[in-house]
């Protein structure tokens, strides 16, 4: 994989094919391979990239310094597509809504379009039980470690606590194995999440947020699941109607990961979007 060395740390990516830019990103505890079953149904003429975001299972650990907040999150993933000059950029939010705030921190500037895909949003943070049960390991000593060994047991990564209500089909093992080894092989990489986890939020302040998207007047797809607990059904209505130019497409029979749970729909939609505000 290339890396790119960011002031935070080196991010560690994969891109295929040529174009204007996509950059896919995904939520704690997973990696680009989320993206697996959808990536390859995406249209030619374009340039998916594809980041390990420092949320846990990533492959090398991000400086010792590093301000892993979500305002330093959303700084790093604004470094990454100045690091790799991507400008006009498609950004695609999953799981994790956090760089949804880079409108807020004015850090959108290389960012044209979006493609919202059930996410973090307005008080939503964290979301449901298994963002709840996330933080609540990252503020117990031993309490990551515990959760990722956790979610290699098939039957315990089902329930509700876990990924029960993240994902309608079961997750392979060979999947998380390898979203769970980075963080079992070095303490530094749950050391990163760690600080995500535990920095305070202030609930107005990322209702706040949130609703800056009202200022972002690119193309937008909020492609959302019809089902699931965890990122409420009534979010993607309003984040369709709070954004000025965007249109809601809803996802049946899925929940939080709908590109695992329903990759062909993902993609059709996905396509259509991208081919249509083609720049």
């Amino acid at each position: 994989m290339p890396t790119v060395d960011l002031p935070a740390g080196p991010i560690h990516y994969v891109e295929r094919g040529d174009g204007p830019a996509v950059v896919l990103l995904h939520g704690v505890f997973m990696t680009h391979l989320v993206w697996d079953e959808v990536i390859g149904r995406l249209p030619d003429g374009f340039r998916y990239v594809l980041p390990d975001l420092p949320l846990g299972s990533h492959p090398e650990p991000m400086r010792p310094d590093a301000d892993l907040s979500l305002r330093g999150l959303n700084q790093l993933v604004a470094d990454f597509l100045e690091a790799l000059d991507l400008n006009d950029v498609t950004l695609v939010h999953s799981d994790w809504g956090g760089a949804l705030f880079l409108t807020a921190y004015g850090l959108d500037e290389r960012v044209g379009r979006l493609i919202l895909l059930p996410c973090e949003a307005y008080d939503n943070f964290p979301p449901g039980l298994p963002g709840r049960m996330a933080v609540l390991a990252a503020r117990i000593p031993g309490g990551l470690t515990l959760a990722l060994r956790q979610l290699r047991i098939r039957w315990l990564r089902s329930t509700p606590l876990l990924l029960g209500w993240m994902a309608r089909k079961p997750l392979p093992d060979a999947l998380i194995r390898t979203w769970s080894e980075p963080g079992l092989r070095n303490k530094d990489v749950l050391r990163d999440l760690r600080k995500y986890g535990t920095t305070p939020t202030v609930e107005s302040e990322l209702v706040a947020d949130t609703e800056a998207l009202q200022h972002f007047t690119g193309p937008a797809l909020v492609l959302w699941s019809s089902a699931g607990k965890v990122m409420p059904r009534s979010h993607g209505q309003r984040l369709a109607q709070l954004l000025p130019n965007a249109t809601l497409t809803e996802i049946d029979d899925a929940y939080v990961l709908s590109m695992l749970d329903q990759p062909e729909a993902v993609a059709e939609a996905m396509s259509e979007f991208l081919v249509g505000s083609r720049p």
